[in-house]
């Protein structure tokens, strides 16, 4: 599939803000199965400076700095994406959860996607013993790794309820799991958690679902915003596959991948500091349709 993404970002401040320094991270990083072209990014007001910054994951961050004052800030980026339609599923000769663990701790890649760097409790998602008992069951040893993940992801969509605006950016994953409720965020979140708690590198995704689905398939939840989603590393032959517990399936080609890292401070997409103590309010629109092939 092929698609036009569009996504409009505009933070209204209630008093002039000035001396702005804000990292985007909206370019989408390279990942395998996915390519992407023509991408623009629009600032108004102008910036004095955009950019780009190395990061240890992946993901492309950009460096935006304002220094008149400004009381409204609109960005606006747009590229084409195509994914390979390849659907993934489980395979009777998947590794068990243990043969997976195991692997990763033998595995001595480095880089940004070295399964050694998902392996420990981050910033955004320490690793809580009651996730670890509440997903013990699906995740035991003996399980298929792929079929055990697509599980949880299932039982996640079941037991938590979506509920827009219920939590934000700040949530602790603890707070979303005791309530089951949130967004796609907190439910990757306790995915990467569970699926770290049983010995597995799991990593946060941010990227984009398709707007509109095809004919005869359902919606897609959280298509209106950036998306979020788990990616497990299966193994060295399966190697990373992305699940989303928001709508209880394995990543497709209706999923566009942006970035990856340990949870979401690694890939927000914009935060930031300014100068100026009033309030603000983000308003974000997205769109990804696909285009003809």
């Amino acid at each position: 599939m092929i698609y036009q993404v569009r996504h409009v970002s505009t933070v209204r401040y209630a008093a002039p803000v000035q001396l702005a320094r804000f990292n985007l991270r909206l370019r989408p990083a390279a990942w395998p199965g996915q390519w992407t072209s023509d991408f623009t990014l629009g600032v108004d007001p102008p910036a004095r400076s955009v950019d780009g910054r190395p990061s240890a994951w992946l993901v492309n961050v950009a460096r935006l700095v304002i220094e008149s004052p400004i009381r409204q800030l609109r960005i606006e980026t747009s590229f084409r994406a195509g994914v390979t339609d390849a659907a993934i599923a489980p395979r009777a000769d998947d590794p068990t959860i243990a043969e997976a663990a195991a692997a990763a701790l033998l595995d001595r890649a480095t880089g940004a996607a070295a399964p050694a760097n998902y392996l420990f409790a981050s910033p955004r998602v320490p690793l809580l013993a009651q996730i670890a008992a509440w997903g013990g069951d699906d995740l035991s040893p003996d399980r298929p790794v792929v079929a055990a993940a697509l599980a949880l992801a299932r039982r996640i969509q079941a037991e938590f309820a979506y509920i827009p605006f219920a939590t934000d950016a700040r949530t602790p994953v603890a707070q979303a799991f005791a309530a089951r409720h949130g967004v796609c965020q907190d439910f990757a979140h306790v995915m990467v958690a569970a699926l770290r708690l049983a010995g597995l590198p799991a990593a946060y995704v941010s990227g984009y679902l398709r707007t509109d689905p095809p004919p005869g398939r359902p919606r897609l939840v959280g298509a209106d915003a950036m998306h979020a989603w788990a990616m497990l590393w299966c193994g060295p032959t399966r190697g990373w596959i992305g699940f989303d517990p928001t709508n209880g399936c394995i990543a497709g080609d209706g999923h566009l991948f942006v970035a990856m890292g340990r949870d979401y401070a690694d890939v927000a997409p914009m935060d930031g500091l300014f100068v100026g103590g009033a309030g603000q309010r983000l308003s974000v629109m997205v769109d990804v349709a696909p285009v003809a092939e």
